[in-house]
C-alpha cells in the first residue's frame, strides 16, 4: 500500500526546505517544496525583494502557497558596531523586521558579525542583541542568534550561547547550524548545557569533506558547495546532532539550509525530491517519528 500525500506531510511536518536551496521565481520554489510533501519554508530577503510585482506580491505568493514560514533570514553584521554605523544597522534591522512580519514569520536570524568594525567585547555584543530582541519583541517575532564558523569573535554555538545568556531577553535565542558546528568542530558535548525553550531554530546541512581548514575554505563550502543531511561525510555526526536536540527536548522545526551552485541548475523537483528523502530519513530512521502498522508500507521505503 503506497502511503498518501497526506501520510508524507505527517511524517515531515518537523521539516522544511531553504529558498536558497532552489533556482527560478519564488511560486515555483513555493510550487516545487509543496508538491514534495513540505509544510513549511525558510525564506530568503532575496526572494522577497527581489520579486518581480514587488514585496505585496511576494507575501501574497507565500501566503497562497499554504506554506508556513520557519523563519526569516538573513540579519549580517549587527552586533557591536558603534556610532553611525550602529545607528545604520538599526535601521536596516527594522527594515527586516518589517518584511519577517509581514511574511507572517515568528522567527528572524542574525548571523555572528564578521565585521572587522565590530567590538569583541560580549557585553557589547549582548547589549546590542537585546536592542535588536526590543525591537522585534511588539512584532511577536524570535531573535535566533547564529554562530558562523568564520565570525570574528562569535564562530561557534557555546559563545554565542554566552551572548545570549548575557542578552538575557525572553524571545533572543540560538540558531543552530550544523554546518557551522561541524566546520568549527565543536563539539557536540556542549549540547547539553543549552537551554532547549532558548533554541529557536535549527538549520541542517551536510558537506562533502571531513575539514575546513581555514575562515575561507568554510564561507567557500558553505555558500556554494553544502549538501542535504544525509548526503555527505557528516551523516554520523548528524544524527549525533539530531538525537543529542531530541533528548534535549528540542521540539521545534528543523530547516535544510543547503547553498549547492550544482543544485541551482537542476530542475525544481529533482531537487525538491532530495530534501523530502532527507527528510523522511531524518523522521523516520532516526527520530523514529512514524510508528510502522501491520500490512502498511514503511515512508522509508519511498527513499529507495
Amino acid at each position: 500500500m503506497k502511503p498518501t500525500q497526506a501520510a508524507i506531510v505527517e511524517a515531515i511536518q518537523g521539516f522544511g526546505m531553504d529558498t536558497i536551496t532552489l533556482a527560478g521565481p519564488l511560486e515555483a520554489k513555493l510550487a516545487a517544496m509543496k508538491a514534495a510533501g513540505f509544510s513549511q519554508v525558510m525564506l530568503k530577503a532575496n526572494d522577497i525583494n527581489g520579486h518581480p510585482g514587488g514585496i505585496e506580491a511576494a507575501v501574497a505568493a507565500v501566503k497562497a502557497s499554504g506554506l508556513r514560514g520557519t523563519g526569516f533570514q538573513v540579519l549580517r553584521d549587527f552586533e557591536g558596531l558603534s556610532g553611525h554605523l550602529h545607528h545604520y544597522k538599526v535601521d536596516i534591522a527594522k527594515a527586516m523586521l518589517e518584511m519577517c512580519a509581514a511574511l507572517d514569520c515568528k522567527v528572524l536570524l542574525a548571523c555572528s558579525s564578521t565585521s572587522t568594525h565590530a567590538s569583541g567585547d560580549l557585553d557589547h555584543l549582548a547589549r546590542d542583541l537585546r536592542k535588536l530582541a526590543m525591537l522585534a519583541l511588539p512584532l511577536g517575532i524570535k531573535i535566533a542568534y547564529e554562530g558562523l564558523s568564520w565570525g570574528r569573535t562569535v564562530n561557534e554555538f557555546t559563545t554565542a550561547w554566552d551572548v545570549v545568556c548575557r542578552a538575557d531577553c525572553p524571545n533572543l535565542g540560538l540558531g543552530l547550524d550544523s554546518f557551522h558546528i561541524f566546520a568549527a568542530k565543536t563539539s557536540l558535548e556542549e549540547i547539553d548545557y543549552l537551554d532547549p525553550s532558548k533554541i529557536f531554530l535549527v538549520q541542517l546541512a551536510d558537506f562533502m569533506w571531513q575539514e575546513t581548514k581555514t575562515f575561507e575554505e568554510r564561507m567557500s563550502t558553505a555558500r556554494t558547495f553544502r549538501v542535504f543531511p544525509g548526503e555527505g561525510v557528516h551523516s554520523e555526526q548528524l544524527v549525533d546532532l539530531v538525537l543529542k536536540l531530541d533528548r534535549l527536548g528540542y521540539a521545534g522545526d528543523y530547516s535544510f539550509e543547503v547553498f549547492n551552485d550544482d543544485y541551482q541548475q537542476m530542475p525544481l523537483p529533482m531537487v525538491a525530491e532530495r530534501g523530502r528523502r532527507s527528510a523522511l530519513w531524518l523522521a523516520e530512521d532516526v527520530l523514529r517519528r512514524s510508528v510502522p502498522l501491520p500490512n502498511q508500507m514503511r515512508l522509508k521505503s519511498l527513499m529507495n
